[in-house]
């Protein structure tokens, strides 16, 4: 199978803009065949994309885990998500979602895999609020995980993935637990909880293997509960990175379809990066919904 791609690049995504001319540069080199569009913001993004996949055309997102999942939630509240390809040149803070793959997390590596014919079906996420309805494809967090991804949007772009690391010591001291409820069609799980992961994807965090035994392709997420005390932490990190956490009696782990979560407190939510708003959430999932460029 032979694409000729859309390109969209997300000038804002990443430490600095990576310039139109290096794109063009590294699909060249590679011979994928492309046409680059550089929308003015997140609108014209969605916009675009859609455009291009109601005209049969694939496309390449130039960005990261936030670009993809801004553009996916275009497609999904279109209703053609499922006639897409899309395929992914890293270039954002944390481009975890291609992680997975072995997709390397350059432009000028990455590029080569467009010109494979090789694609995957991968499941779409989705959180259901006071915010509305919003889809993803890597990972939600509500609590201190999403209260560290909201103070990292604060910090500079030029730290790159040590933002998160930064966000981590600021976002912890003043964030308070709280108890919450985890609700399926056939139990409602009640407990104390500092942070509350939705994975659908592995990694997150710029490579941190959170979710080690994630699958995008079961129509679940893997969900953690996380009942640790705030000193603990710094003890804990590194073996988060490492995805060696899980044995830990404070780490409560199930694989879940369908689920509401209610925590005591207006926590934020948070999905691939983006703030989209606080309190409770509805999850399910689109299976194989998404056909990813690998």
């Amino acid at each position: 199978m032979t694409f000729e791609w859309v390109v969209l690049r997300n000038s804002a995504a990443g430490p600095s803009a990576i310039p139109e001319a290096r794109v063009a540069e590294a699909l060249q080199r590679h011979g994928v065949r492309a046409t680059i569009e550089s929308p003015d913001d997140r609108d014209g993004m969605r916009r675009t994309a859609c455009d291009a996949v109601e005209r049969g055309r694939p496309i390449a997102l130039v960005g990261g885990d936030g670009t993809i999942s801004t553009v996916v939630d275009a497609l999904a509240h279109r209703g053609i998500v499922d006639e897409a390809v899309v395929g992914v040149l890293p270039a954002g803070t944390g481009c975890d979602l291609i992680r997975t793959f072995g997709i390397p997390q350059s432009i000028e590596d990455a590029a080569r895999h467009l010109g494979t014919p090789n694609t995957y079906r991968i499941d779409v996420g989705r959180l259901e609020g006071e915010w509305g309805l919003r889809h993803f494809v890597n990972v939600a967090n509500s609590g201190l995980a999403a209260a560290v991804v909201e103070k990292s949007t604060h910090l500079p772009r030029k730290l790159g993935s040590a933002r998160y690391l930064v966000a981590v010591a600021s976002a912890a001291p003043a964030f308070k637990a709280c108890d919450v409820e985890l609700s399926t069609p056939q139990r409602t799980h009640r407990q104390h909880a500092l942070a509350m992961i939705a994975a659908n994807g592995q990694f997150f965090g710029g490579g941190w293997n959170v979710a080690p035994k994630a699958l995008l392709v079961d129509g679940e997420l893997d969900t953690q509960l996380i009942d640790l005390p705030k000193s603990a932490i710094p003890r804990m990190l590194p073996k988060l990175m490492r995805g060696m956490h899980l044995p830990h009696p404070g780490i409560r782990r199930r694989s879940i379809g369908a689920f509401t979560f209610t925590p005591e407190l207006e926590w934020p939510v948070e999905v691939d990066g983006d703030l989209i708003g606080h309190g409770a959430f509805r999850a399910s999932m689109l299976p194989t919904a998404l056909e990813l460029k690998i």
